[in-house]
């Protein structure tokens, strides 16, 4: 059963049409070493449907605030965090989200 302490996040990422490509391998590059990292349970990458939308999205599950600190402070993270200061059009629009149960939280292992 997950812990009720877990952190769930869901991140939407708009890179600048010219470094679409650039931001999408650079958050490609961060799912395994991510999902290495201890406090990790789910880090998974998904691009908008829609072709019109070039847009990035985020689905994240840590431990606990310590875990997504330690993410943060990862020199890969920073790194791509660093680059996107230049690709992105708009900041990462970070949630915080809540599950309604432990129950349907168990479906994110």
């Amino acid at each position: 059963m997950p812990d009720p302490g877990d952190l769930f996040l869901f991140a939407t990422i708009r890179p600048k049409p010219a470094h679409f490509d650039d931001a999408r391998a650079a958050l490609d590059s961060l799912v395994p070493l991510t999902l290495a990292e201890p406090g990790c349970r789910v880090f998974a990458a998904f691009q908008s449907g829609d072709a019109g939308h070039r847009v990035l999205h985020l689905f994240e599950r840590f431990r606990d605030q310590a875990a997504l600190d330690l993410h943060y402070a990862q020199p890969y993270t920073r790194a791509v965090f660093a680059k996107y200061e230049m690709w992105l059009s708009a900041p990462v629009d970070i949630v915080r989200l809540n599950p309604i149960s432990l129950q349907a939280s168990a479906q994110f292992p």
